[in-house]
């Protein structure tokens, strides 16, 4: 058997789809297709429940896909333990939806001014799945917020961040010359779906201070939150990482009064696997990056 289907199989199961695992692998999805299919034929067992929304494993497909996160684990711990230069390879960094997009692109290309020879892939998720793919070994590296199960697991603080409020021009807290939290109180919130941290770092800030946001709706990436409350849909609190550096006429970014609410970004990893130099370079890479942002 060969290592490309266990590769492929396990891109599905990831993405609960074959659509979006052939854009992921970079191949067609009927080329993908035809390998799962000779792999189903050579055991003998169908892999996926084909016919469930989001595409599903079979009772055969869970056992196979521990078994293949082994088998890709080992044959890959083996690799970079033998060819271990630290200059050549490649590091698999994962970070969540309100950290990817503001954060690691300039990360990511000084490290490879550094490491020119080294590839870098980004992965995009949600807490927990970033969470289980360190767990798994599918990723070396994961930068996320607080709180997160880190058992068994090894994070370092890298900085706090704070959160700004943002309302529309013509929203009534626009008139405040200060904003505090009770202010906020009345007025309908734009958040982000519960899988993602931020909605519940927002919500215990608030819930601390007696305040119960009132959740207008709540969308799944940060853009469409920023452009409804662009256009009067609400308020919500956005990470000071993605706030315009030159703030459109269309949405306001204001720092509250008093305590303000904060997240800490972290760099988590798996002190179980194999941590090769390369790996290593890299997060030495992003403590650096991180005090110089911090500061």
């Amino acid at each position: 058997m060969e290592l490309t289907p266990l590769r492929y199989f396990l891109a599905i199961a990831r993405s609960s789809g074959f659509t979006s695992a052939a854009v992921e692998l970079g191949i067609s999805q009927s080329a993908l297709s035809r390998s799962i299919q000779r792999l189903e034929e050579e055991l003998g067992q169908p892999l996926f429940e084909r016919d469930s929304r989001p595409l599903a494993l079979t009772e055969a497909g869970h056992t196979f896909k521990n078994r293949a996160l082994q088998i890709i684990g080992l044959v890959e711990q083996s690799v970079a333990e033998i060819t271990d230069d630290g200059a050549t390879g490649h590091v698999r960094v994962g970070a969540i939806p309100t950290i990817a997009p503001y954060w690691l692109p300039q990360l990511v290309s000084q490290f490879s001014k550094v490491r020119p020879q080294a590839q870098v892939f980004v992965y995009e998720e949600v807490t927990a799945k970033l969470m289980e793919r360190i767990r798994d070994g599918e990723l070396d590296v994961a930068i996320m917020a607080l709180p997160i199960d880190g058992q068994y697991l090894d994070s370092k603080r890298l900085f706090d961040e704070e959160l700004y409020l943002m309302h529309g021009p013509e929203h009534p807290l626009a008139s405040k010359k200060k904003i505090k939290i009770e202010d906020i109180q009345p007025y309908p919130m734009l958040m982000l779906d519960q899988s993602h941290c931020l909605s519940d770092q927002v919500s215990s800030f608030c819930k601390q201070r007696s305040i119960q946001p009132i959740a207008l709706e709540r969308a799944s990436q940060l853009t469409t939150v920023q452009a409804l409350v662009s256009i009067g849909h609400g308020i919500s609190f956005i990470p000071a990482m993605a706030k315009p550096r030159a703030e459109a006429q269309s949405g306001q970014y204001r720092s509250l009064e008093g305590t303000k609410p904060k997240r800490s970004v972290v760099m988590v990893w798996n002190p179980y696997r194999f941590q090769s130099q390369l790996v290593q370079s890299f997060r030495d890479e992003v403590l650096a990056y991180s005090q110089e942002y911090d500061r």
